[in-house]
């Protein structure tokens, strides 16, 4: 590791924990296995309430950041920056094959995985990673936002919805078979060493295995190949399960903070203030109190309603006529 001091910490800002991963977060878990691999001693906090933050995962280290929207993603960004670059040293004979394998985790793999997150299952699992730290009203109208997004990303329409999942299982299983031909019985896909494609595919292999729906057709086409349910499994245990150099903090739910990450000062987020004794509150403070959550209950709302229906009016209805299941959820 290189281009920043020793004594200053790396930070990860991620996703929180849940299905049995560090990170629910399929962008999320490749970076921290990425600062797992290079033996990097980080802070690990999580960002509660900014789900569709493009931003997230980032890492900082004193007055530097790395965001998953700059330099093509953390990994990049760290590799560029000269902070940490597991493919340094790889022999050139080996880069074309490194960078086809890559590609095709990074598209083909990740297009599965959010085909799966946010169109085919119950969202239930998308609703755990991203919203259910959230007030219902918005948690549930950026779940449907989300899925849209996702839907106009992949090229899915009303018409084409059956043809479009064959074809992205189809992407996958042929993924698969190369991959799994790639590894053979290798610990690691290239010079029996960690690299970001390793990084990549750990993450996506366990959060198709811990975190897809219970009848995941994908997870069902990963176990086809043992190899790689035995490579996933063995680093698992090897780097995740082992005693862990990071610590972790949670982010307050507060959007001033988590929102707006200072470089140099991220690790002040998660410091807790000193306690100040505590005086009786007034009924005339107590009853200010209530009507102010109401307010801002009400204010939220309207603020909801507003905004669903200026959007319904600018797309002419084009959103309810593409998906009927939006549709249903609008009409509740």
């Amino acid at each position: 590791m290189g281009g920043v001091e020793e004594k200053e910490k790396l930070v990860l800002v991620t996703r929180k924990p849940c299905l049995g991963l560090p990170t629910g977060c399929p962008s999320c878990l490749p970076v921290y296995i990425y600062l797992k691999f290079a033996g990097a001693s980080f802070d690990v906090h999580f960002d509660l309430c900014n789900p569709d933050s493009d931003r997230i995962p980032y890492v900082e280290c004193g007055d530097y950041v790395a965001f998953n929207n700059e330099k093509g993603g953390v990994i990049e960004g760290l590799k560029k920056d000269g902070i940490i670059d597991l493919d340094l040293g790889l022999p050139s004979h080996l880069v074309p094959d490194w960078l086809s394998t890559k590609v095709v985790i990074s598209t083909w793999l990740a297009d599965a995985v959010q085909y799966e997150l946010w169109v085919s299952s119950d969202g239930a699992a998308a609703e755990m990673i991203y919203f259910s730290d959230l007030p219902f009203p918005i948690g549930k109208s950026l779940h449907l936002k989300q899925t849209k997004l996702v839907k106009e990303v992949l090229g899915i329409t009303r018409g084409n919805t059956e043809e479009r999942e064959t074809e992205i299982y189809r992407r996958a299983d042929v993924a698969y078979e190369a991959l799994s031909m790639r590894l053979g019985e290798q610990k690691f896909f290239f010079e029996n060493r960690p690299t970001s494609v390793d990084a990549i595919f750990l993450g996506h292999a366990l959060f198709v295995l811990q975190a897809s729906a219970d009848l995941s057709v994908l997870r069902s086409h990963f176990k086809k190949y043992d190899n790689l349910v035995r490579y996933a499994e063995n680093l698992k245990t090897e780097f995740l399960e082992a005693s862990s150099s990071s610590s972790v903090h949670g982010f307050p739910a507060d959007p001033s903070t988590s929102s707006k990450p200072r470089r140099g000062a991220s690790w002040r987020w998660s410091s807790k203030p000193k306690s100040k004794p505590k005086r009786e509150k007034t009924e005339e403070e107590k009853t200010f109190r209530r009507r102010a959550k109401y307010f801002l209950a009400a204010q939220a709302i309207s603020i909801l309603v507003f905004l669903s229906l200026l959007g319904g009016s600018r797309d002419d209805g084009e959103m309810i006529d593409d998906d009927p299941e939006l549709a249903f959820d609008l009409e509740e």
